[in-house]
């Protein structure tokens, strides 16, 4: 009988989450072991839980899987899992992720289900793991979402729930009816949905709506839509030693311009003409270029005075 415990109470868990059962073929691909050893697991299992269901799925697969109701008290949090989600959390709020907070929630709530005396265990260790791990990011824009907009927004996609929206685009301002299909996110973060008059998938800047009313009447999903297939992925990094940056938007962008995190430690200043200054420190002068040159002639750069010498590429090779 298989005696290893930790990947035991793994494995009861795992039975747990799958929502159609696990199979010898998941347990072997999960706890890399040879089939033998994951029937052995399987049958260790059963022998623990008797009330294990077993089920044949597509093409004759047996499944096994444990009932939601059932209490593991064996079941814990490492020292690793726990500073795993505390520097995911960490990650995604130095990158302004919308989602930061709700996994910050479920970190707390693990905490809760913890209990104090096993989390004073970990907690000082987590904690100094924590400070020892950084993150170099790269010196993209970053913008804050509307959280009750997401929300409604949420609800709508798994509802295929049509919703209008009040949007600002650079030629109109007014209402539109879509059929919300997801987002992407990247230096704007964006709705992708469909455009009933249009009649095409459109990308809808979250930062452009002002309004959201999700409609009483629903829309058939397009099930041959991929989002991975319609997205572009973002560009590069480029590493240097940092410099002092001064960037200054004139007045038409600098309501625009604020809106950004171009750094996290930026400074930014609205002068007397309306224009916006932006200081911060930082090294990438050739992919800094390539974000001012989305703001076009509205964007000067102050500093450094030989920035023009430091965004050519230099092949060190």
């Amino acid at each position: 009988m298989y005696q290893k415990t930790t990947d035991l109470m793994d494995l009861a868990t795992f039975m747990q989450a799958s929502s159609e059962g696990v199979s010898i073929q998941d347990i072997m691909d999960k706890f890399k072991v040879s089939r033998r050893t994951a029937i052995r697991m399987k049958d260790a299992i059963k022998l623990k839980y008797p009330n294990v269901k077993e089920v044949t799925g597509e093409q004759k697969v047996k499944r096994w899987s444990l009932s939601k109701e059932d209490n593991f008290s064996s079941i814990c949090f490492s020292l690793d899992e726990i500073n795993a989600l505390q520097n995911a959390v960490k990650l995604m709020k130095t990158t302004k992720n919308i989602d930061a907070d709700y996994l910050e929630n479920v970190l707390h709530k693990i905490k809760a289900l913890l209990g104090r005396d096993a989390f004073n265990k970990i907690e000082p260790d987590a904690e100094v793991l924590l400070e020892t791990e950084g993150y170099a990011l790269r010196p993209g824009p970053k913008l804050t979402v509307n959280k009750e907009f997401m929300a409604k927004l949420r609800n709508a996609i798994l509802a295929c729930k049509q919703i209008r929206i009040k949007y600002q685009s650079k030629t109109s301002d007014g209402w539109r009816t879509v059929y919300p299909y997801g987002f992407l996110y990247g230096n704007k973060h964006y709705l992708i949905a469909w455009h009933t008059k249009r009649f095409k998938m459109c990308h809808f800047d979250l930062n452009n709506i002002s309004e959201i009313e999700v409609l009483d009447k629903y829309f058939a999903r397009d099930e041959k839509f991929s989002l991975q297939k319609f997205s572009e992925n973002s560009f590069g990094i480029y590493q240097e030693a940092p410099f002092d940056v001064e960037w200054l938007f004139d007045s038409i962008v600098a309501k625009d311009a604020s809106k950004y995190q171009f750094h996290p430690s930026q400074q930014m200043t609205f002068n007397e003409d309306g224009s916006l200054t932006v200081k911060f420190r930082a090294g990438g002068a050739r992919e800094m270029d390539w974000h001012l040159y989305t703001w076009g002639e509205h964007v000067k750069v102050i500093k450094p005075k030989d920035f023009n010498e430091r965004k050519v590429f230099k092949n060190k090779g």
